[in-house]
């Protein structure tokens, strides 16, 4: 709707902006009271102070093309669906559909259900369906593909090994005017294709893409790539290579956990490495593999936590810290380890009556 308002204002000469609504969602958190008097009262003040960033409104070509690929997907998913459907409800009696290609797969349903009635009444009908969307999903491509050979840049993109027409016609809909970027870089993260960045003092993380903009662009950008580097594509050796080598750079990265180390907010990744090590380390105090459950755990073991620092290389470094409790310990039964690799020795003994601020028992 904003294209068509951007469009009838701009003929009645009007001066008109468009917002990036993130921004504008951001700027109102503040707002304890949301209502329309207050939201009109904001922009004008983000208007007024110039806390905005303007947002490029697409011609009516572009939305024209992205109309029909957003039609065709939906064909298309609604194709799968049928498919789908058919191999369920087939499954609960028994039969399974198997492998099979889009042209026999009629004939291997219909297969399937002969001689039993009802089933047959019901795969007629959902075939009839997937006829219709098979007849709509093969104009859509028709249409898509007379669309790449009118259009330049098009044309231009699909020269690209494994850039096939609903790629360029994805990507060129959404760069639409070239010239509102200044560089390349610009246009990768306009699609949220750059790493996230979080600095304050000594922190300094690289997290993953941050994933804004046009997610179908990221999505036929993946679906290229994927293609160049897991099939046999002609013409593609060189990018081929540069791309391997990335990739291996990047997982040499992840092994090093250097920059590609989890990034601020994967919370659980390192919940689960805290309490492996906790794990290990009561168990190397204890001689027993031993689950720690927050807090202490172990006859001996007073506490076992989790420490983190930052050592200034930006990377989160965990320590492990065990007090040992020293009442009613005997340390000559104590478990140590022993070089020929034997068991470990019995477990101290605890009193059954704790000392002055020790809790009794195991938490």
């Amino acid at each position: 709707m904003s294209q068509w308002l951007f469009a009838g204002m701009r003929e009645a000469g009007l001066a008109v902006e468009l917002l990036e609504t993130r921004h504008v969602r951001k700027a109102f958190e503040a707002m304890p009271v949301k209502s329309d008097r207050n939201d009109a009262r904001g922009i004008a003040q983000l208007m007024r102070l110039g806390w905005f960033r303007p947002v490029h409104c697409k011609s009516m070509s572009a939305q024209e093309t992205r109309s029909l690929l957003t039609a065709r997907k939906l064909v298309q998913s609604k194709l799968h669906d049928v498919e789908n459907s058919l191999r369920g409800i087939l499954r609960g009696f028994g039969l399974k559909v198997g492998k099979t290609t889009g042209q026999k797969f009629a004939g291997r349903i219909e297969e399937l259900v002969a001689g039993h009635p009802h089933l047959q009444m019901i795969a007629k009908a959902l075939l009839a369906v997937r006829a219709v969307l098979r007849t709509e999903f093969a104009a859509f491509e028709k249409q898509t593909r007379r669309m790449v050979r009118s259009d330049m840049q098009a044309r231009l993109l699909t020269s690209i090994p494994a850039v096939g027409p609903i790629v360029a016609l994805t990507y060129a809909s959404a760069i639409d005017d070239p010239a509102r970027f200044k560089s390349s870089k610009q246009a990768g993260a306009h699609f949220g294709l750059t790493p996230k960045k979080h600095q304050s003092g000594e922190t300094d993380y690289t997290g993953r893409i941050s994933k804004i903009g046009d997610a179908s662009v990221r999505t036929a950008l993946y679906e290229a790539a994927n293609v160049m580097l897991t099939k046999p594509v002609k013409g593609c050796s060189q990018l081929k290579s540069w791309a391997m080598r990335i990739a291996k750079a990047r997982r040499h990265e992840q092994s090093q956990g250097g920059a590609g180390a989890p990034a601020r907010g994967d919370h659980a990744s390192h919940a689960r490495r805290r309490n492996t090590l906790q794990r290990r380390c009561c168990g190397s105090l204890t001689g027993r593999d031993t689950t720690v459950f927050g807090r202490v755990t172990t006859p001996g073991l007073l506490e076992a936590k989790s420490l983190r620092r930052d050592d200034g290389s930006g990377q989160a470094v965990a320590h492990q810290v065990a007090l040992v409790s020293t009442h009613n310990v005997d340390w000559s039964t104590y478990p140590l380890p022993t070089p020929s690799g034997g068991g470990p020795a019995p477990t101290p003994y605890r009193s059954e009556t704790p000392a002055s601020g020790q809790r009794k028992g195991i938490d």
